[in-house]
């Protein structure tokens, strides 16, 4: 691959005989089009794709939380990235023919923010996830007014419901709203804290499993 300043015809997009011109992180640039390659994967190829499709199955809905709260955007790898990498590492097992989730290792979020102390999560009304925690303001730099984000999945139906500021900090408790369809149904739930400019954000710990009442 590589890259070019408006080239003796300028930029261009699309395929050009043997090459392809495209624009990427502000660059451009020309890259000679791929061989056929007609060869089944190897088992392990095999397995790595299905491990990367699993991972972005599971992370891409949580996109306007990763985007916001996963790290710092440094270098080429943008948070979505870094959260992809730390889950293909660190989060899945191979149990054949599939990849499982290891839902205790999963981060939703990282940073240096003081996070979740004493985090429980209840469901005892109807269709509403009702979270619990001590107010931990004023250790290190946490504020009264960080609010907590959440996230809920449900494996049968790959369903993710987040929520960006179900309360704050210093309140200790707060409530989310699911749809009644997962009435009677286990949900894996995470939580983080984020300061209310978005300036900074805690590691998100996991809050165990729930029955939706």
């Amino acid at each position: 691959m590589g890259t070019y300043n408006k080239g003796i015809l300028g930029p261009f997009s699309g395929k050009v005989g043997p090459v392809v011109g495209a624009s990427w992180r502000g660059k451009e640039i020309m890259r000679s089009l791929p061989k056929n390659n007609h060869r089944l994967p190897t088992v392990l190829q095999a397995q790595q794709r299905l491990k990367f499709s699993t991972t972005l199955s599971f992370l891409n809905p949580l996109y306007p939380i990763l985007s916001r709260y996963y790290g710092k955007n440094t270098g080429e790898q943008t948070r979505l990235n870094r959260a992809t990498s730390y889950m293909m590492k660190e989060a899945l097992v191979y149990n054949d023919p599939f990849y499982d989730i290891l839902y205790n290792r999963v981060q939703i979020a990282k940073g240096d923010l003081q996070g979740v102390e004493a985090g429980v999560v209840t469901s005892t009304i109807a269709n509403t996830l009702t979270f619990t925690w001590t107010d931990n303001s004023g250790q290190g730099e946490a504020l009264a007014t960080d609010k907590l984000v959440v996230a809920a999945y449900n494996l049968e139906n790959n369903i993710m419901l987040y929520s960006l500021a179900v309360s704050n900090r210093s309140v200790g408790t707060g409530a989310m709203v699911v749809p009644s369809y997962l009435s009677g149904l286990k949900v894996e739930v995470w939580a983080t804290f984020a300061s209310a400019d978005e300036k900074k954000n805690a590691t998100s710990v996991y809050l165990g499993n729930v029955t939706v009442l």
